[in-house]
């Protein structure tokens, strides 16, 4: 007879991959060990083998969970019928704004994202692919002339863009709402307008 599935299945395989973001993020994937991801669940190794068949499975979801959630909530920014500059304005609060609450989940992403299979790599390089896309648009649809058909420049501008954003955690950790959108305009404006504009 099948192994029927406990009510509670979902929110403990959560649990074990928040906390399992939290070693890998702290400790290194490569050093992290299925008994300390144990511990920091409080629960056995045996049991986390019940979800899990792997540290690499614990990583896997890790990443296709964050970077499939954050892909959604940036492409579904309510960019339509704004202004140019608006549209980019949003895009970049809503990317600050979606990484709250994930530092280690973002930090599991930058540092461990290469210990994957190539073809699992390529899966989370395609969530990135169409997050970059959806910001190099609201940022030519910002400033065309700019650009013009310069896609060496609009990429570099795009992932400069990510840069700022995605190391804000690193020199101001636990900040709220209200300061990742303080930081986003400052991110936009010096985007657009240079030093002169903040």
């Amino acid at each position: 007879m099948a192994r029927t599935i406990a009510k509670d299945h979902d929110q403990k395989r959560e649990q074990i991959l928040k906390s399992a973001a939290k070693i890998f993020a702290t400790e290194g994937f490569d050093r992290a060990s299925m008994a300390q991801l144990a511990k920091e669940c409080g629960i056995s190794k045996a049991n986390i083998y019940h979800y899990y068949d792997s540290k690499d499975a614990i990583l896997y979801d890790i990443l296709d969970s964050y970077l499939s959630e954050l892909r959604d909530v940036v492409l579904s920014s309510d960019v339509a019928g704004l202004a140019p500059e608006d549209r980019l304005r949003r895009a970049i609060r809503n990317i600050l704004r979606a990484y709250q609450g994930a530092d280690h989940e973002h930090q599991v992403q930058l540092n461990a994202l290469s210990a994957l299979p190539e073809d699992q790599q390529d899966q989370m390089r395609a969530y990135q692919r169409d997050m970059v896309r959806f910001l190099s648009d609201c940022l030519r649809g910002a400033a065309p002339e700019v650009f013009g058909d310069d896609r060496a420049k609009l990429r570099a501008v795009t992932m400069s863009i990510f840069g700022m954003l995605n190391w804000y955690y690193m020199w101001n950790a636990g900040a709220g709402a209200e300061a990742r959108e303080t930081y986003a305009d400052v991110v936009t404006d010096l985007t657009l307008k240079g030093l002169p504009g903040i």
